[in-house]
């Protein structure tokens, strides 16, 4: 037994070394058993720009040793202000008007919860709009109410979390979600979505993005596209919702916003939603000890800027260069018989599966699969009856075809009986 309780495997259960992660660069990643892997998930989802990008970690250390600390509770920190200024001019200054530092994207969940039914309660006084929708399948974070507003099954119920004003409907089902509109649109504060469904990788299609618009038009609540894990060229663009017909009222950023390099996430609200507050100069009461930090925000500003310098100052909605996953995947698909299908966009995928009986591999059967991945020489997660591919975007054609050959190798050994 180890002092670390480590997350998300059995309590008490011996860590095998190569579940140890020791050291890291570029795309790589030593595991405590002496091998260096390629990291076929970006960190978890999150490390876009390969591990050791020297500019960001050189703006943590010079906070680190001139700032220190910048606390949030009734002062606005001058790094926090910096950063948010240049997050409003990355994600486009003409829409968002303000930024709510968080610390992770399910914390900036529950906060964008809170913000919403606050937001109803001043934009429509006297009303009773405390629900809050989420998607069917969807991940929005293990937090008290993120959990609870996740679409799939986590445990809710063992952990008592309140279902009470939560409610969900499938994600690309246009009728389903008219049906639940036309019986609860005029209570609902907010609908959370995610362009592409972290669980599964699954867009959300053009037809039910303009429903969801459609609806918000009509009964006034706050649509909210969490990109924690599609945001900063993860689906090909800079940000999924950018190619909306329009946008969100509120974003939700993680994961790439600092590349990994610290807890942050950052919520960006809309000029419009934003003078709902200013108005009436009303408290949001929400605060962090650690959100928008000096630290943090000076990582946030150097990752904005190495995008940046990689990418040409691009637009919120522009096409970041990257390899071609959906290609090396169609491979697979087609010369594998386990492999049933693929799903997702840009450098974001899952990869579907049946085992060697013609059934869909249970989660103890994946956790096989990724573990004999692992053993060839790549890191990947687990996926419902799958596993998820997240490159890099820095990624060469070289490391994708090595990536594709260490799933290949493993798929066979794991359903096909190869040695």
């Amino acid at each position: 037994m180890t002092a670390l309780w480590a997350p998300l495997l059995p309590a008490g259960a011996p860590v095998s070394r190569d579940l140890v992660l020791e050291s890291c660069a570029g795309h790589r990643v030593t595991l405590g058993d002496g091998r260096t892997v390629l990291d076929g998930d970006s960190g978890l989802w999150n490390v876009s720009l390969g591990y050791g990008v020297p500019a960001i970690a050189e703006a943590v250390r010079d906070a680190a040793l001139t700032r220190s600390y910048q606390g949030q509770f009734r002062f606005a920190g001058s790094a926090a202000t910096a950063a948010a200024e240049d997050l409003l001019d990355f994600c486009g200054a003409d829409h968002y008007g303000r930024v709510i530092f968080s610390t992770s994207g399910g914390a900036a969940n529950d906060a964008t919860m809170k913000l919403a039914r606050h937001h109803q309660a001043l934009a429509h006084p006297g009303a009773n709009r405390p629900v809050v929708v989420g998607l069917e399948g969807s991940y929005h974070g293990l937090m008290y109410g993120s959990m609870q507003l996740s679409g799939e099954e986590l445990g809710q119920r063992v952990y008592r979390t309140d279902a009470r004003t939560v409610r969900h409907v499938p994600a690309n089902d246009v009728d389903r979600l008219a049906e639940f509109m036309a019986e609860y649109g005029d209570h609902v504060a907010a609908v959370f979505v995610e362009p592409v469904q972290g669980t599964g990788t699954v867009p959300l299609r053009t037809e039910f993005v303009r429903a969801l618009l459609e609806h918000r038009a009509r009964h006034g609540f706050l649509l909210v596209a969490d990109e924690v894990a599609t945001g900063f060229g993860r689906t090909g663009s800079l940000f999924a919702s950018a190619t909306w017909p329009e946008p969100p009222d509120v974003l939700v950023l993680s994961k790439a916003l600092t590349n990994g390099v610290c807890a942050a996430s950052a919520i960006l609200v809309s000029h419009a939603a934003a003078d709902t507050f200013d108005r009436t100069q009303q408290v949001f009461v929400h605060a962090e000890t650690q959100a928008g930090t000096a630290v943090a925000a000076a990582a946030i500003r150097a990752t904005l800027a190495e995008y940046r310098r990689r990418y040409d100052d691009p637009a919120p909605n522009a096409a970041i260069p990257h390899v071609d996953v959906a290609a090396a995947l169609h491979v697979l698909a087609t010369e594998l018989p386990w492999v049933t299908g693929y799903t997702g966009r840009g450098m974001f995928w899952t990869l579907r599966l049946v085992d060697e009986h013609g059934h869909t591999p249970d989660a103890l059967r994946i956790m096989q699969l990724v573990a004999r991945i692992r053993a060839r020489g790549a890191l990947v997660h687990n996926a419902p009856g799958g596993i998820t591919l997240c490159p890099g975007l820095g990624y060469t054609r070289d490391e994708l075809q090595e990536l594709v050959g260490c799933v290949r190798t493993g798929i066979q050994r794991e359903f096909g009986g190869a040695r």
